[in-house]
C-alpha cells in the first residue's frame, strides 16, 4: 500500500498514539513521588487509566494485523525518564511536573482528535470510537491537574521565604519570557512549511500576539529591576529550531505541527497559570494584570490551532 493509503496511515498514527501511552506510563508511575496529597493522587489514579488505553490500542493495533513500534515506543519511554528527570532537577519540582503534564496530557488530546479523523477517513468505526472515549479521559485528566494549580504553587513555594518572593517571581517571568521566545522560533520557522491557509492564518496571528507577549514580558522584568534569563532563552530557541527541522521531514507536516502547536500553547497556558498565582502572592497586582491577558490570549489561541485539525487532517 502506498504511505498515504488511508489504512497505511491509520496504522501509523495508532503506533504514534502508543508511544505516547507509553510515555504517559513513565511518567505517571513516578510523579506521585515528586508531590504531595491529592495532587500525588490525580497521577496515581491516571496511572490506571494509562495502562487502560495502552492495552486498548494495542488491540486495534492487533485487529489491523499490525503491532506496536519498538522504536517509538522506547524513545517514548527515554521522554517520559527525561520529563521526571527534568521536573525533579527544578527548585520548583511540582510546579514544572504541573506545567509539563497539563501540556503533555493536551498532547495526548490532539494524538487522539487526529487519530479519530484518520480511522474515520479509514472507515474504522471502532478505532473512531476508542479514540474519542479516550481524548474524553486525557481531557478530564487535564482537568485534574488543572484544578491543582494552587496546590502546586503552595508545594513549590514551601520553602521560599517571604522576602524572596520578589526574587522568585523575577524567577517565573523569565521562564514564560522563555517560552514565548520558544514559540515565536517554532511560529517562524512554520513559515517554512507547506500547510494549510487557514492554519497558516491562526499561527500567524498567535505569532503577532506572541511578539507582543514578549514585549510586554521585558517590560514588566524591566521595571521589577530584573532581566530575562539569557541562559533559557538559548535553550528554548535551540529546541524550538530542532521541532522546526523535525516538523519539516514528516510525510504529514501540517497534522503534526498543529497538534504539538496545541501542546505548546497549553503549556504557556499552565506557565501563565503558576506565574498568576505567585503574582498574586507577591502582591504585584501589575503582573496579575498581564498575567490574566496574555493567559486569556494564550487559551484562545490553543483553541484556533485545535479548530485546525480537521483541514490539516485533509492534507497530511
Amino acid at each position: 500500500m502506498p504511505d498515504n493509503d488511508p489504512q497505511t496511515q491509520l496504522v501509523k498514527y495508532l503506533t504514534d498514539v502508543h508511544s505516547i501511552e507509553e510515555q504517559a506510563a513513565v511518567q505517571m508511575r513516578r510523579a506521585p513521588d515528586l508531590v504531595e496529597g491529592a495532587f500525588a493522587d490525580a497521577f496515581r489514579k491516571h496511572l490506571g487509566e494509562t495502562e487502560s488505553q495502552e492495552q486498548r490500542v494495542r488491540a486495534r493495533l492487533e485487529a489491523h494485523d499490525a503491532s506496536p513500534s519498538r522504536l517509538k515506543d522506547v524513545a517514548g519511554q527515554a521522554g517520559g525518564f527525561g520529563m521526571v528527570l527534568f521536573a525533579r532537577s527544578q527548585p520548583d519540582t511540582p510546579g514544572k511536573l504541573a506545567m509539563h503534564a497539563f501540556s503533555y496530557e493536551h498532547m495526548e488530546v490532539a494524538a487522539y482528535e487526529l487519530l479519530g479523523i484518520a480511522a474515520r477517513e479509514a472507515g474504522d468505526e471502532a478505532t473512531s470510537a476508542l479514540a474519542a472515549a479516550i481524548a474524553d479521559e486525557e481531557r478530564e485528566m487535564a482537568g485534574r491537574i488543572a484544578a491543582h494549580w494552587d496546590d502546586a504553587v503552595e508545594q513549590a513555594l514551601a520553602r521560599v521565604e517571604p522576602d524572596d518572593l520578589g526574587d522568585t517571581l523575577n524567577t517565573y517571568l523569565a521562564d514564560v519570557h522563555a517560552l514565548e521566545g520558544q514559540s515565536k522560533k517554532l511560529l517562524e520557522k512554520s513559515r517554512e512549511m507547506d500547510v494549510p491557509e487557514a492554519l497558516r492564518a491562526a499561527l500567524d496571528h498567535h505569532l503577532a500576539e506572541t511578539e507582543g507577549h514578549l514585549e510586554k514580558i521585558e517590560r514588566r522584568l524591566d521595571d521589577r529591576g530584573a532581566t530575562p534569563s539569557a541562559i533559557k532563552d538559548a535553550m528554548l530557541r535551540l529546541g524550538a529550531l530542532n521541532w522546526g527541522a523535525f516538523f519539516a521531514a514528516q510525510p504529514d507536516t501540517p497534522a503534526k505541527l498543529s497538534g504539538f502547536a496545541y501542546a505548546v500553547e497549553n503549556l504557556e497556558v499552565a506557565a501563565y497559570e503558576l506565574l498568576l498565582r505567585v503574582a498574586r502572592r507577591a502582591g504585584d497586582e501589575e503582573t496579575v494584570a498581564l498575567t490574566e491577558s496574555i493567559l486569556a490570549e494564550e487559551k484562545a489561541a490553543a483553541k484556533s490551532v485545535a479548530d485546525q485539525w480537521p483541514v490539516s487532517m485533509s492534507v497530511a
